[in-house]
């Protein structure tokens, strides 16, 4: 039996992945949770084998649950479920620690695949993602800018596109003021980026924040 964790901001789509998994007879829902911190909670149970994360929702980013989540429980496979496109998240999540990356739009079915594949220890990799992979890996020079952050780099770009202070950052992040804010330098030398607003304009440009 596979057990299952949803994490996921909207209950009906909590409540819609439940009842089809409910026909899969190996498959068992045994926690759910609307944010980031309650999903660290049922991984700090360990009574999952699985965990289904949406990348989006509002207190912490899925990127920053990935990375709690790593933290605590560096073998437990973890399924990106997300609504933004493979191309913008998923080559960059799968780098750091993701076990598999789906958009929302896709089949049902393939869902249940990725469980089952990510269960018994593998990545699960669609066709357009391993491409990309494979362009990144053959130094292809078309490669988004934000794929070449680290993991906490992009954790600081991602929350000062939405507008946080490096204040609230490093409270939240438990660091200092002055490392988030040397991350800060390190995303906009990579990125070449001059300002916050520049940063904002692009992760909306790229559909990395909504």
């Amino acid at each position: 039996m596979i057990r299952i964790a949803i994490i996921d901001d909207h209950a009906m789509i909590r409540a819609g992945l439940k009842q089809f998994f409910a026909d899969q007879i190996d498959f068992k829902v045994v926690a759910e949770a609307s944010n980031g911190r309650d999903a660290l909670d049922i991984v700090r149970a360990g009574e999952v084998d699985v965990i289904l994360l949406d990348i989006s929702m509002p207190d912490q980013s899925g990127v920053d649950a990935l990375a709690a989540i790593r933290a605590r429980a560096p073998d437990l496979p973890v399924l990106i479920l997300s609504g933004f496109p493979e191309e913008h998240y998923a080559t960059t999540l799968l780098r750091q620690g993701a076990s598999g990356y789906l958009n929302k739009d896709c089949d049902p079915d393939e869902i249940v695949k990725a469980i089952r594949t990510i269960y018994r220890g593998r990545k699960y990799i669609t066709s357009g993602v391993a491409e990309r992979l494979a362009d990144g890996l053959s130094g292809g020079g078309d490669r988004p800018l934000h794929e070449q952050l680290s993991e906490r780099e992009l954790q600081v770009f991602l929350r000062l596109a939405k507008g946080e202070t490096i204040g609230n950052m490093a409270e939240s992040m438990s660091l200092s003021v002055k490392t988030v804010s040397t991350y800060r330098t390190r995303v906009m030398e990579k990125m070449r980026l001059e300002s916050n607003s520049d940063l904002t304009y692009y992760a909306l440009k790229n559909g990395l924040i909504q």
